[in-house]
């Protein structure tokens, strides 16, 4: 089953069941995608509905960093409760172990030896993490390694 029609039988699954957290941070996800498809005119696959997620989970984190500062505390919790349910749709997260050798195996098939090189190691991992680590995080640890 791909991840579109996931989150719509979880949909109905919430309506039936009368979650309404749940069904309103999945009517947000199916808004987005439906967004992005008539934006672009393109029928997102399950590589493209994950790019959604991933922007609408660092969004609400986003989120939360803000209404923390504020003193909404009941904002954080709609919006950490929010997160759980994006995440339940996105690939398992790899762990430090696999993203280091995942690194260290990129370093090696690039032949990177320097921080100018930085583009060719992305370029490598970026298809093989997609939706399982944060880019940002993954920049953070090749800049380490390549002494940046």
């Amino acid at each position: 089953m791909d991840l579109k029609s996931r989150i719509a039988d979880d949909m109905k699954s919430a309506m039936r069941n009368k979650d309404s957290g749940r069904l309103e941070t999945i009517r947000m996800i199916r808004a987005a995608i439906q967004r992005k498809e008539v934006d672009e005119r393109v029928t997102l696959d399950d590589s493209g509905v994950t790019q959604v997620l991933q922007k609408l989970v660092k969004q609400a984190r986003d989120s939360i960093t803000q209404f923390e500062s504020g003193g909404r505390q009941d904002l954080v919790d709609k919006e950490r409760a929010s997160v759980e349910v994006l995440e339940s749709y996105l690939p398992e997260a790899l762990d430090d172990a696999e993203l280091n050798r995942l690194i260290d195996a990129a370093i090696a098939d690039t032949g990177a030896g320097s921080m100018r090189d930085m583009g060719k190691v992305m370029g490598h991992l970026k298809p093989k993490v997609a939706g399982r680590a944060d880019m940002g995080a993954l920049s953070a640890r090749i800049k380490q390694r390549l002494g940046g």
